[in-house]
């Protein structure tokens, strides 16, 4: 049985039907993340209604890395000094389509993403999950769920113990 609710974006995803209501994430899902996945820039994975044929929602996953001084300094006392930047795993983009709003599938779609960050950092190094927040409802979201604000950056992160931590 699959542990995660989505799979990988493939041609059988009704793509044109998605709508979350923020165009940019609208527009990934409908003109580039089949580029972004051929390319090997990012994992795209879907949350598929079988019944509707309808993508739920959707999140990307890519690799990444981040330069050490924008993390605090109680974080980067932790960090061999011999690193200047450390991997991460960037959640690039996490949309719900705006007929599952309100249901919690977004909060659900985020544990599939942390899920399944973790499972990749054990075979592949990385400290923490990286979000860039859309706008302040995002931004909103993300420190609900325990997402610190790194120093001078719209970005965000959420450390791979953290995430250990629910699902062990």
């Amino acid at each position: 049985m699959n542990d995660y609710l989505t799979e990988l974006l493939n041609s059988t995803h009704n793509r044109k039907e998605f709508s979350c209501g923020k165009i940019t994430l609208d527009n990934y899902i409908y003109f580039q993340a089949n580029q972004d996945v051929k390319r090997n820039l990012s994992a795209c994975f879907v949350w598929n209604d079988y019944q509707t044929n309808r993508i739920k929602g959707y999140y990307t996953l890519s690799n990444n890395s981040i330069p050490l001084d924008i993390i605090s300094e109680n974080v980067r006392k932790k960090i061999p000094p011999a690193y200047s930047s450390i991997p991460t795993t960037l959640l690039g983009r996490l949309a719900i389509d705006s007929l599952y709003q309100g249901q919690n599938a977004g909060k659900l779609l985020l544990i599939d993403a942390l899920k399944r960050s973790y499972e990749l950092s054990k075979s592949l190094g990385s400290f923490a999950v990286i979000v860039n927040p859309l706008d302040d409802t995002a931004r909103t979201f993300y420190n609900k769920f325990g997402f610190i604000s790194l120093i001078d950056s719209q970005k965000m992160f959420l450390p791979m113990n953290t995430i250990k931590q629910l699902f062990t």
